[in-house]
Order: C-alpha cells, then structure tokens, then sequence
C-alpha cells in the first residue's frame, strides 16, 4: 500500500472514530469554565446553564471558576483545553478586548463558538432631576462645554468607559469631551451619581434598574438595536440617529477543532435550553438580557465586535498592539 494510500485511510479511520465517538456525546463529567469569580453574573449564567445540561444530556457538567488577568486566565484555560468537548467555556465580551489592551496572546479565533445566550447594553444614566431631558440635550451641552462635566461606571478602559468612547465619538464628539471616573464597577458609579459626584454613568440597563425604578435616576437613552423591554419608552441611539450599539454579553465556546457532532449536539441543547420558560425567568430575576444566536451567527458577531472594540480602544488610547 502506497504511503498516499496510507494516509488517506489514517484519516478516513480517524474521521471515522470521531463519528462515533461523537455520537455517544457526553460518556462523561462535563466542566464549564468560568473567567470570572463565584457569585458574579457571569458566574450565575454558568451555573444555571451548567445544571440545564447536565439534566438534558445525562451527564454532570460543573463550573469550575478560573479567575485573573482580566479574564485572561479562564479564557486560556479554556481554549487550550483538548478539543474533545469536555471543556466548555462561558465566553465574555473581553475576548474581543483583552488582547488589544496587552493583556493576553489569546484571541476570538481560539474558540469554536457554540451559542450566545446574553447581551446587556450599555444606558446612559442621569440623576433624576438632571438638568437634560433628552439625550441631544445631554451631548449638545458637552459639545458647548468640553471638560465640565464627569461620566461613570466601571475602570479605565473596561466596557462601559468603551462604550461611553463609541456613543461620542459616533456622535461627532471627542472622547476626550468628558472626563472618566474610574470606579470598581457600575454600583460605585451610581452612588457617584446619586451623590452628586459625577454627571453620567454608562452601565448596563440591567446594573440600573433599582435606581430607575425607584425615581432616583433617568435613562435617556440605550445603546442597542431595540428599546429595552422594562423600560419601552427610552429611545435607542439609532433612533436618535447615532450609529453605535455597545454592551456586555455572554456565550458558550469550545476549543478550535472539536468535533462538529459534538458541537451540534451542544448547540441544540443550549439554544433548547434558551428558550426555555425556566431559562426565561431565570435571566428576568437576575436583570439579564436575552439574546440567542447559533454557532456559526455567534462567531460572525465575536469577529465583528474584535474590530469594532479595537478602533475604541485605540480612540481612547488603550491599544496596546
């Protein structure tokens, strides 16, 4: 037999066996890692997710949380893992970010994408007796006064400082119009806000809804493709005729090259999973947006956002490649 011969078959024999390997998917223990720490968001997502599951494909699927680095340490641990489906990941929109910012090697393409699952978009939150009532009120008082005024809601180039770079500059303002506190997170923002210390928080519509809901606080707009379903009578920036959306958002990925029978199998459940009604109360208890995309709509989204959040970290001057 010619060494051609030979090889040909080597694959067709291992394509084979993958089949079939595939096909008793899971045999067994499943783990689920998650980037960021025990009790978080993130972390809550993987765990309800990890026991849908392990209830429809007969098999334990357990979180294992693998923190630092900004992300970069689950995110690792998880595309390196052997590509044979027992490795999961909870991907967060910090693979499109992190590498550009210096923090890591590691990019979206280290990862076949199995589904997405979350999308929280970023508001732009005002006290309630805020001079503006409108979000054109807002910008053009910043365009007429560059340095006065102090936006919120997370550190330094995380996603909200981003999003907040991406609505100015969409908007023909420079980034550097307003000054960023940086906070631990959009809670220490909005007391910031409350308490008068600073103008504007962007953060999530989901972070915010106490304070909306209790009269303290305003959004005047949100930074999606549609109205947020708790709050119809807030605009989008579209409407508004900016052209930007931003937010955080949350999916299931695998490492590059595992077989796609097991990734079908893994898609279909998750995605049966997300539009379940117990998924459905699940997220509106917890404040999460729901957004579902498949594998293939998932990936083509990740690859977007890569580009998309690499031209606002280089606006606000945080590129680091």
């Amino acid at each position: 037999m010619s060494v051609v011969r030979r090889a040909l078959l080597l694959v067709l024999l291992t394509a084979v066996m993958l089949s079939v390997f595939a096909a008793n998917y899971p045999r067994k223990p499943v783990t689920i890692i998650c980037p960021w720490g025990a009790g978080g968001g993130t972390d809550r997502l993987a765990r309800f997710l990890a026991d849908e599951l392990s209830k429809k494909l007969s098999q334990p699927f357990t979180v294992v949380n693998r923190t630092g680095g900004g992300g970069a340490v689950g995110h690792a641990a998880g595309a390196y893992a052997a590509p044979d489906g027992y490795t999961l990941t909870l991907v967060t929109l910090e693979i499109a970010t992190m590498h550009w910012m210096g923090l890591t090697e590691l990019t979206f393409e280290a990862f076949d994408y199995i589904a997405q699952v979350n999308e929280d978009p970023a508001g732009v939150i005002v006290k309630a007796d805020a001079p503006w009532k409108t979000l054109h009120d807002l910008l053009k008082d910043i365009k007429a006064n560059p340095g006065k005024y102090l936006f919120s809601g997370t550190a330094a180039g995380g996603i909200w400082d981003l999003a907040r770079i991406g609505m100015l500059d969409a908007a023909g303002i420079s980034p550097d119009a307003v000054t960023w506190v940086p906070t631990t997170g959009a809670a220490q923002g909005l007391v910031e806000l409350l308490g008068g210390h600073v103008h504007v928080v962007t953060c999530s519509i989901a972070e915010a809804v106490s304070q909306i809901q209790s009269g303290q606080a305003r959004a005047l707009a949100v930074m999606a493709d549609e109205r947020h379903p708790m709050f119809p009578d807030v605009p989008t920036l579209k409407e508004l005729g900016i052209n930007w959306t931003a937010g955080t958002w949350r999916g299931i990925a695998v490492p590059k090259g595992t077989p796609s029978e097991i990734k079908k199998i893994l898609e279909d459940a998750i995605i049966e999973i997300a539009n379940s009604e117990s998924f459905k109360n699940f997220m509106q208890t917890n404040g999460f947006g729901i957004k579902i995309r498949r594998g293939q709509e998932f990936y083509e989204f990740v690859k977007q956002q890569d580009q998309a959040w690499k031209k606002v970290l280089e606006l606000g001057g945080y590129l680091q490649k």
